[in-house]
This record gives C-alpha cells, sequence and structure tokens, in this order.
C-alpha cells in the first residue's frame, strides 16, 4: 500500500483563522490565540486513519482449530462525518466465523479505529470493515453492526438528540445461512 500524504497542519492552521475572522472573532483575542494551532492538531489526532494502513493490524494471526462465531462486542469509536466535519460516536460489534484462523483480539478494536479515525459516513465505516476482514482473515462469514449518535443531527439540523443510526455488514455465511445469521444477531444483542 502507497504511503499517505501526512496531514498538512499548517494548512489547517490558516483555514482555521479564516473561519475566526469569518465569524466575526478577533484572532488576538487571548482564548482565541493557539485556537488554529490546537484544531490543527486535534484534526491531526482524530484523522490520523488517513494515515494507518490497517493491514498492520492483520499481523497477529494464529492458526486455531475453532469454529464458533468470534465476536467483539461494544467497542468504542468516534469517527467524523464528511458531511459537516462534525463527530459521530458509538459502539461497533465485529464477528466472523474462522476458518483454521483466528485474530488477536485487540486487533479488531484496532481495525475498527483505523477505518473510524476518517472522513467517514457510517455505511461505508460498516462495509469497510467487514470487507477487510472477509479479504485479509479469510473466515467463512463476517458480521459487522454499528451503532452511532451523529452530531451532525443531534446538535444541529432537525436536533434530535438521542437518536442512533444503525447499520450492518453481513458477508459469506451470514447471509447465506439463515441459522448463522440469527445467532450472530442474537450474540450481538444478547442481555449486557
Amino acid at each position: 500500500m502507497a504511503k499517505k500524504k501526512a496531514i498538512d497542519k499548517k494548512r489547517i492552521e490558516n483555514a482555521v483563522k479564516e473561519i475566526i475572522l469569518a465569524i466575526g472573532e478577533d484572532l488576538n483575542r487571548e482564548g482565541l490565540k493557539d485556537t488554529p494551532k490546537r484544531v490543527a492538531n486535534m484534526y491531526e489526532e482524530i484523522l490520523s486513519g488517513h494515515s494507518d494502513d490497517p493491514e498492520q493490524h492483520i499481523k497477529s494471526i494464529f492458526n486455531e482449530d475453532y469454529d464458533e462465531i468470534v465476536l467483539l462486542r461494544d467497542i468504542p469509536f468516534y469517527s467524523v462525518c464528511e458531511h459537516h466535519m462534525m463527530p459521530f460516536i458509538g459502539k461497533a460489534h465485529v464477528a466472523y466465523l474462522p476458518s483454521g484462523k483466528v485474530l488477536g483480539v485487540s486487533k479488531l478494536a484496532r481495525i475498527v479505529d483505523s477505518f473510524a479515525h476518517r472522513l467517514q459516513v457510517q455505511e461505508r465505516l460498516t462495509n469497510q470493515i467487514a470487507d477487510f476482514l472477509m479479504s485479509n482473515l479469510n473466515p467463512r462469514g463476517v458480521t459487522v453492526v454499528i451503532e452511532a449518535s451523529h452530531s451532525c443531527m443531534t446538535i444541529r439540523g432537525i436536533k434530535k438528540p438521542g437518536s442512533t443510526m444503525i447499520t450492518s455488514a453481513l458477508r459469506g455465511i451470514f447471509i447465506k445461512d439463515q441459522r448463522s445469521r440469527s445467532e450472530v444477531l442474537s450474540l450481538i444483542n444478547s442481555v449486557r
């Protein structure tokens, strides 16, 4: 995979200065003096997935004769909606049915973060995680369910705090076999 371009923090700082001026604020006001630099540092942190290669997280694959569902539930994540550049925050549930190989458990959470820490939409994020695991782990199936609250609709626009968007991506046996699909969704939704 080609090395991705680093975030241009100086350019972000200049853009933030323009926003501050455009809303009629004083760039030299004490509380705003370092704001452009802080915002640039924040974007470098929360959008680090643009330069992160998720393949680095699949080096911990182990041969294991296990043929039941592996599920990591309630993985907290945050992302940034590409439409308004506002955060959406939630939980990801990632399951797969191994075919002779299992992945180190923390790597599932790292893969979620690798794709989440980008300008995103929740639907694409869900698919990217599922497709990545299918092509790199070669399991019999993958299920990804994401629940998130989007600040672009909870604090602006329609202003509906408390609403949650749920997306799912099912691959392999979880599409083809109704029993397997029901089992994985039941495990995700079981009493916590």
